[in-house]
């Protein structure tokens, strides 16, 4: 019997908050755990039920991420997944980003023995697991499907920039950083709900394949496309976004760094959507680029001028990662000296108060905080 060379790459249609495992064996809380990590923090989509590292196993996934417990449990392996849950689970989805974007054999054997037991495989790396054989075959066999996040649309569907953000009237806020898995997403998802809590409409539109593996509903994994069409689909997704949502503001995230030698995806972000202010991502304690060492890391100075330069934009601030900081005390030194420094408001998202983060914005745009109705839109 012949295999098709492919199943059809489309999420099945289960209900919002179906059940999911998310795989990030040897590198959950790690840069290129980043879409586990994502996840565990934030999702729309699915009910998280666990998460595997064997390094962890026993740990809650909270308390490994961020000292805060969330009740989802890191466990060794699939088969104590499927213990736990009770049941089979519904997705398990492939929550390791490294910088190459590739399965390795001992990822494989796992993601296989996902379909083997009836659940659907959710990636997100470039090695699209539609086009793998073994994949397709196991999937048809055991009449699950494989969603490959990355995968873009046909050419004759990807969108050249075409003018169409000069329409969009509310500002854009970009979060951009310093270097790769340093925080950006986490950073503009936290700012589109703390605005909202405050009565302020925010939406983001999300620029990698974590942020649609969340629920996202506007967003495109630029580093899967063609240059040529990076900065028109992210036009896209703001217009789409404004046209769609009618908000106040709307949130891009960012992706790598504009300095950085390998992602330049920043570069299109900044002209496909125009922001009018950027907030910069920076963790002071990293020496060298995550998955670069043998670059060093840009200066948050350097970065600020750099994007100010590049594009019609202005940093309208600095949050801060505290990866390799000893305690609260140093978190605060970092942030009062990028103040001094920059002359410019930090803050840390995930240690200080949400308030900090939204001031940033509304003594950026005061506009946002006068009643909706008068608003120049």
């Amino acid at each position: 019997m012949s295999v098709p060379s492919r199943v059809p790459d489309l999420s099945p249609s289960l209900p919002e908050g179906s059940t999911a495992v998310v795989y990030c064996e040897g590198q959950f809380g790690e840069q290129d755990g980043k879409t586990a990590n994502g996840l565990v923090r934030h999702s729309e989509k699915y009910d998280v039920l666990s998460v595997l590292d064997s390094r962890y196993a026993g740990a809650d996934a909270g308390t490994v991420l961020d000292g805060s417990p969330n009740g989802i449990p890191v466990l060794a392996n699939l088969a104590e997944a499927l213990s736990h849950a009770g049941r089979i689970p519904d997705y398990l989805i492939c929550g390791v980003a490294p910088a190459d974007g590739l399965l390795s054999p001992e990822q494989r054997v796992v993601l296989l023995d996902g379909i083997a037991h009836g659940m659907h495989v959710v990636n997100g790396l470039h090695d699209f697991l539609n086009d793998d054989a073994e994949f397709v075959a196991a999937a048809l066999l055991h009449g699950v499907t494989i969603t490959d996040v990355r995968r873009p649309k046909d050419k004759k569907d990807l969108k050249l920039f075409s003018g169409r953000i000069f329409e969009v009237t509310c500002p854009r806020i970009a979060v951009l950083g310093t270097d790769g898995a340093v925080g950006k997403r986490t950073t503009a998802t936290l700012l589109v709900r703390a605005l909202n809590e405050r009565g302020i409409r925010a939406v983001m539109v999300g620029t990698g394949q974590t942020t649609i593996m969340q629920g996202g509903k506007y967003g495109v994994a630029l580093d899967a496309l063609v240059p040529q069409f990076c900065s028109g689909e992210v036009e896209n997704q703001v217009v789409a976004a404004f046209e769609g949502e009618d908000p106040d503001v709307i949130v891009v995230e960012g992706q790598g760094a504009l300095s950085h030698p390998a992602y330049l995806t920043s570069a299109h972000i900044l002209r496909g959507s125009r922001p009018a202010g950027v907030i910069v991502q920076h963790a002071p304690e990293r020496r060298v680029l995550g998955d670069f060492p043998m670059v060093a890391m840009p200066s948050v100075a350097s970065e600020v001028a750099l994007i100010e330069s590049f594009a019609d934009t202005s940093v309208i601030g600095i949050t801060v990662n505290h990866e390799g900081m000893a305690d609260d005390a140093a978190i605060g030194r970092a942030i009062d000296e990028i103040e001094l420094d920059l002359g410019l408001p930090a803050t840390d998202p995930l240690t200080r108060p949400l308030d900090q983060l939204v001031a940033m914005v509304l003594d950026a745009f005061p506009a946002l905080q006068e009643p909706r109705a008068t608003v120049d839109r």
